[in-house]
């Protein structure tokens, strides 16, 4: 990318963020003033854009109902993928190469925010700033100290954040979380988790041919800048440059569910230790009250845990539980209530649904950028822990390691010069 068109962004990131100065609450028309009752009308639909158009984004767009939001712009540094979105969408929302330019001259409402891991936080920021509510694809950061500064510009700049972690939404689970947390299984013994992969270094690969209309430099974002290689753009999950690995990605779904379960949305473990070593291996975890969790399953839940208490087990996962001994729970929830998520409405349209009725009423949504936020810190433990290979102290209220200064170099990466955050 030429020095002209960095400047030319910068600028228009500037005066985004010097307009957003005067955004304090939505424009939109609040349901109901113009709707006839129980129907909403046009004009107080939520508008939004789309930023990344991946397969996962594409999912979303399906799942927006139609009756509450309306897509009118959609962005992503490879203009490719804008145009095959237009082609399968058999729609004409406008398109933007770079979100900051969407952001200032769309009249949005908010925006989906469904790139990669290592650019997700930025946009989020910067839609915050500029008085939009934002959807955030799961994982949420790439790192812990990211997390905590898109925290503090969603509470500062009073935005509604939800993190697309969808299960919050499904009955099955919150019915199961919420069982185990008041004692159903009565006391835990054990809570076991998957030992989800983790992500591998970059060591070289050889350059190739940058695909036209596909902005390489933006795409790396905050980092390092590397040759383009199509493993490292469309095989990005498995680099440590871009990802966690499975371990925030499936286990940004699972890790959240075990959270949820133990009643620690807003903390986390207070020591993580590497069981097996490797970057793949087996890690432990313990909260102050003592309960311990071990990622030692190499087969089971991806999205959820093995809870065994002294009454019965459960096995939690997506949409589903079943417990030990069978039928130990005497008034489950309907079976019914699981079937919109086993068609093809599971993806998140009622998860959307509640981000909406929440940009409305301004209430916290399901799956708030703090719970999304705590959540995905614990995968980023099990990674540091993994890395560094031996027991670590962690401190959930400061957000930081104790005693060890190396361990909390990992909290942070350098960023490339133009993708630093905000100070918050």
């Amino acid at each position: 990318m030429n020095s002209q068109k960095r400047l030319t962004r910068r600028t228009v990131l500037k005066r985004g963020a010097a307009a957003s100065a005067a955004v304090a609450v939505p424009y939109f028309v609040p349901s109901g003033v113009l709707a006839a009752p129980g129907r909403l009308g046009a004009n107080d639909r939520i508008i939004l854009g789309f930023i990344g158009v991946g397969g996962r984004a594409r999912q979303l767009m399906d799942h927006v109902p139609p009756d509450g939001a309306r897509i009118v712009a959609i962005c992503d540094c490879y203009l490719q993928r804008c145009k095959e979105t237009l082609e399968q969408k058999k729609a004409n929302w406008r398109v933007y190469q770079y979100y900051q330019e969407m952001l200032e001259k769309e009249k949005l409402d908010a925006v989906v925010v469904a790139t990669t891991d290592h650019a997700r936080v930025l946009p989020c920021i910067r839609a915050c700033e500029a008085g939009l509510d934002v959807y955030a694809e799961k994982p949420l950061t790439l790192t812990i100290r990211e997390g905590r500064v898109l925290v503090n510009a969603v509470r500062k700049y009073k935005r509604i954040l939800q993190v697309g972690s969808q299960q919050r939404s499904m009955e099955m689970n919150r019915f199961a979380c919420e069982f185990i947390r008041k004692g159903g299984l009565g006391k835990l013994v054990r809570v076991q988790g998957v030992a989800y992969t983790g992500p591998r270094d970059y060591q070289g690969l050889p350059e190739q041919p940058i695909p036209e209309g596909n902005d390489w430099d933006v795409w790396q974002a905050q980092t390092e800048w590397r040759p383009f290689n199509h493993a490292l753009q469309f095989g990005w999950m498995g680099w440590r440059d871009y990802s966690g690995g499975e371990m925030t990605n499936w286990g940004a779904h699972g890790v959240d569910q075990i959270q949820w379960a133990l009643g620690k949305c807003h903390t986390g473990p207070t020591e993580i230790w590497p069981t097996t070593p490797g970057p793949h291996g087996n890690v432990s975890m313990k909260y102050a009250d003592g309960i311990q969790v071990d990622f030692d399953l190499k087969q089971g839940p991806l999205g959820g845990g093995v809870f065994t208490g002294t009454e019965a087990k459960m096995v939690l996962d997506r949409n589903v539980f079943t417990t030990d001994p069978p039928g130990f729970i005497k008034n489950p929830p309907d079976p019914s209530v699981a079937e919109p998520w086993e068609g093809p409405d599971w993806v998140s349209r009622p998860h959307i649904q509640n981000w909406l009725d929440c940009i409305r009423t301004r209430s916290l949504p399901t799956a708030d950028v703090e719970i999304g936020h705590r959540s995905i810190t614990v995968c980023h433990l099990a990674n540091i822990a993994r890395r560094l290979g031996r027991h670590l102290r962690w401190d959930p209220d400061k957000e930081q390691f104790i005693g060890d200064d190396e361990a909390n170099t990992y909290l942070d990466r350098p960023r490339r010069k133009g993708w630093e955050l905000p100070a918050l």
